[in-house]
């Protein structure tokens, strides 16, 4: 745990009591703060209380003794409409602040030159974020990761000059972090997403920036123009640079030609890497995410030969393009985290003959972005809330079966895949939808997906 000294002896009020509000709440105490803390949730109060952190209705508290706000990132800080808590902490002039901000002021506090890589972006920052990590480990270093990924950046040990802390953070994150000053900010793509949140694109994407305003060196995907235009900005700005592409560039950097990473610098340029036959980092967008990945273990100071094998040795996240199982010549994918059609895309590039499992809660603008992917899909099958929307879009162009649950749309794709006559039939479980109309989260959902297959006969489990 990284105890927060900077609030010592102050009265602090948190709203938000799910994983990481609990462990800030621990981590303020111990390091000698007063924390009066609130959630919605009557079961996350007694859960604090049972470890001795102080609860109450903070309707009713006097706002006037608290000298900060600690909000949950999830709790929503301007839009559609802020918290009541946030109009509350507003109303007596007290900042709202977030737990990353807290590790900030302790790094500024206790080890300022500490190494801080934070990664960001619409997509791809887990397995970006894990990917350095992974790298960072195998060559030796001791790195603690953390964030948005799903651990609380105050469990981890704390911030000190040989430590390095890979921390993945969302938008909502970065909207609570105001000193955020990372050694490295990595900005990969953006496109949108969550906008009920932030109210506009361009408030979006002004957040996602403000992740590398501030770093000390910025690695920044090109790919797409919001984060072109930020990398505009930080090369006009006069402040180290690196950027990263899918396409050949002409200024330094790294990116993936055909598969081959290749850096570009004043000195020389050359290949790194072959991603292929890296079964975890299939796809353009993941040679994007690995590109980024050299780019920060390059500038931290990792070998060549290092960085290579971390690529080589990556085990990959769940739910992310995770190969679940084989039956004969078909393989199952589960890419539950695919929660919108700009994640479903990076999927349906990746496989040439698919058997598609999509539905769930739609998103604006459905799949109708996925068209020119339609005829690599040999039949899709729909389960949850979207399945007569995405039956429209799909019309003739792709058969497919209304199957309604996941578990009838496994059994159907998997008798298909048996007999198919594709040399790699892929039964790819990429959603383009959120979870929350039949499963708890897309972890849930992923989870049941790979027990489904698993169960089925003559099923061989990767890594068994």
């Amino acid at each position: 745990m990284t105890p927060v000294i900077t609030f010592a002896g102050k009265t602090v009020a948190l709203f938000g009591l799910g994983g990481s509000g609990l462990v800030t709440a621990l981590a303020l105490r111990a390091g000698g703060a007063r924390v009066i803390a609130c959630d919605d949730s009557a079961s996350a109060m007694e859960q604090a209380a049972g470890q001795g952190i102080e609860t109450s209705d903070l309707r009713q508290a006097d706002w006037s003794r608290f000298s900060a706000l600690i909000l949950s990132p999830g709790v929503p800080l301007t839009h559609p409409e802020p918290h009541w808590s946030v109009k509350l902490a507003k109303a007596v002039g007290i900042e709202i602040v977030g737990d990353i901000e807290l590790f900030c002021r302790e790094r500024a506090e206790l080890a300022p030159q500490a190494p801080f890589v934070a990664i960001t972006g619409t997509n791809g920052k887990s397995t970006t974020t894990a990917l350095i990590a992974h790298i960072l480990r195998e060559s030796g270093r001791d790195v603690q990761m953390g964030g948005n990924i799903g651990t609380a950046i105050l469990s981890l040990e704390p911030p000190a000059t040989d430590r390095v802390h890979v921390v993945e953070m969302s938008s909502f994150q970065i909207d609570l972090t105001p000193s955020l000053k990372p050694t490295i900010g990595v900005l990969l793509n953006i496109s949108p997403d969550h906008l009920d949140r932030h109210g506009t694109m361009e408030n979006y994407a002004a957040t996602k920036e403000r992740l590398i305003v501030g770093s000390d060196l910025a690695v920044v995907g090109v790919d797409d123009e919001p984060s072109r235009a930020a990398a505009t900005r930080r090369a006009d700005s006069g402040k180290p640079l690196r950027r990263i592409s899918t396409e050949p560039l002409g200024s330094e950097g790294v990116f993936a030609d055909r598969g081959t990473l290749v850096r570009v610098d004043a000195r020389n340029s050359g290949s790194l890497a072959d991603l292929s036959g890296t079964r975890s980092l299939r796809g353009e967008h993941n040679a994007q995410n690995a590109a980024a990945a050299v780019a920060v273990a390059d500038a931290l100071g990792v070998p060549p030969e290092k960085i290579r094998s971390g690529l080589y040795t990556f085990p990959g996240l769940p739910h992310r393009m995770e190969e679940v199982g084989r039956r004969g010549p078909a393989i199952f994918v589960n890419d539950s985290k695919a929660t919108n059609a700009d994640s479903t895309e990076k999927a349906l590039a990746s496989f040439e003959r698919v058997l598609w499992i999509l539905g769930g809660k739609p998103k604006e603008g459905g799949i109708e972005m996925l068209r020119p992917y339609f005829p690599k899909v040999d039949r899709a099958y729909l389960i949850g809330e979207a399945s007569n929307t995405f039956a429209g879009t799909l019309g003739d162009e792709v058969p497919y079966l209304d199957c309604g649950t996941l578990e009838r749309a496994v059994t159907a794709a998997a008798e298909d895949a048996a007999r198919s006559t594709a040399d790699e039939p892929v039964v790819l479980l990429s959603p383009a939808c959120a979870s929350y109309d039949q499963f708890k989260n897309f972890e849930e959902r992923g989870n049941r997906f790979r027990e489904l297959v698993q169960a089925l006969p003559g099923i061989e489990v990767k890594g068994l």
